[in-house]
């Protein structure tokens, strides 16, 4: 979700789901210990529960982000094993690491050690062609019994690391939930939360029944309003006390404090475009939000462009 789930991806989804635990994009210990901390980890009070996820292979390294990350009150340190950029590759860290376990097992182990917030590992079901089950159930044998993690977030297809883009790397590796629900058949003691492939609410429920938790990212960030249940159908919570437009009408209030601070508010509006997926009116209310001419003005009148009461003649428009 590199690029995707940023802040202001987050504050939007939060205010449709309130228990669903959130996500930061994959940041780099490199860009941490020696970038802008504020800007990688800055956050809204509302986003919690909120996990950092980590891509990174030192021990020592690790250790020091995950005490950054404590000092900025998240709630979970999330490594990633299951990126499979070659990029990332470069690195020596994300998907490649499932051929290291035990350095993976150091690495959680010198996190945990560093800090007492939750230590999770994202990763996938194994890499390249291989088609050994054994190899992810050592995988996760070891980073448990060595490093002492607890919770597994399983990506259910192979990371191929040569020959296809990261895109393609989420839909052309066949997926293999059996190999997940075998995980916590094995590892009974351990939370396993899947991940892949997962395209509406009914489907969450079926893997349910299964493992302790699943992880969504397209669908929430293409249908955002699919998460409108969540709390009330997954959490136990109250319903949705808020419909589409409440949320729409937060969300613009939110870009008008961030044009207000010098910041474009096209960089937040771009996550608001599924809002209305399958309603009617939601191309042009799409169009609107998307046209690149308005982001010189104000959030409030593309809104009420977006909603047909009002002209883009008279709109302010950039050059």
């Amino acid at each position: 979700m590199m690029d995707w789930s940023d802040r202001h991806c987050r504050f939007l989804h939060r205010l449709i789901t309130r228990h669903t635990r959130l996500y930061t994009e994959m940041v780099t210990t490199g860009a941490l210990l020696h970038g802008n901390v504020p800007r990688h980890l800055d956050f809204d009070a509302e986003e919690h529960p909120l996990a950092l996820q980590l891509g990174g292979s030192e021990p020592d390294d690790l250790a020091r982000c995950a005490r950054l990350a404590a000092q900025w009150g998240y709630d979970e340190i999330n490594l990633n094993c299951g990126c499979p950029s070659e990029r990332v590759q470069r690195g020596a860290f994300g998907a490649c690491l499932m051929a290291e376990p035990e350095l993976v097992a150091d690495g959680v182990k010198a996190m945990r050690d560093a800090v007492d917030l939750p230590v999770t590992v994202k990763h996938r079901v194994g890499i390249d062609r291989g088609e050994s089950y054994g190899f992810v159930r050592d995988f996760v044998g070891t980073v448990a019994e060595r490093g002492g993690c607890g919770v597994f977030i399983v990506h259910a297809r192979n990371a191929w690391l040569k020959g296809l883009s990261p895109k393609e790397n989420r839909e052309v590796p066949p997926l293999r939930y059996d190999f997940v629900h075998r995980l916590k058949a094995d590892f009974p003691a351990l939370t396993f939360v899947l991940n892949g492939g997962i395209s509406g609410n009914d489907q969450i429920e079926e893997q349910l029944r299964h493992v302790d938790g699943v992880m969504v990212g397209r669908l929430a960030y293409h249908e955002p309003w699919a998460m409108a249940d969540w709390d009330e159908r997954f959490f136990g919570g109250p319903p949705q006390p808020l419909d589409r437009d409440a949320v729409e009408e937060l969300f613009v209030a939110y870009m008008e404090r961030l044009q207000a601070v010098g910041v474009p508010w096209g960089h937040a509006s771009r996550h608001m475009i599924g809002l209305r997926h399958g309603q009617p009116g939601a191309r042009h209310w799409r169009q609107v939000w998307s046209d690149p001419r308005l982001k010189a003005g104000s959030p409030r009148e593309a809104m009420r462009l977006a909603r047909g009461r009002g002209s883009r003649q008279n709109a302010p428009l950039a050059a």
